[in-house]
């Protein structure tokens, strides 16, 4: 799932929680473990929302959610779309216009 604005992840996160409540309905056993896709799912929209908000909206434990968010990917998996950004070059940076302050800051997630 790739990292999408607020309000396009807030539809997607009422979608999962319909995804979820079908499984809850469908599955085989009680004590079924949530199957992957839709853990991915879900992480990938604690990375854009709250994780507390996700994991209540979908009716899942945010200790087990939280675990999930902090697990480094499956070998194989693709790299983060946020491994590398791009940053075009403003004008200001060009000879004779100006001068150019570029800032990094890292964020860090406290889950």
């Amino acid at each position: 799932m790739a990292l999408t604005p607020p309000l396009q992840a807030e539809h997607q996160l009422d979608q999962l929680a319909g995804q979820f409540e079908h499984w809850r309905q469908t599955r085989s056993q009680a004590g079924a473990h949530i199957p992957e896709p839709l853990w991915a799912q879900a992480v990938a929209l604690a990375a854009v929302l709250p994780p507390t908000r996700v994991a209540k909206q979908l009716r899942v434990k945010i200790a087990h959610l939280r675990r999930r968010l902090a697990a480094p990917p499956p070998l194989g998996a693709p790299a983060s779309p946020r491994s590398f950004v791009e940053v075009p070059l403003p004008l200001a940076a060009l000879p004779g216009h100006g001068s150019l302050a570029v800032e990094f800051q890292r964020v860090l997630s406290s889950c």
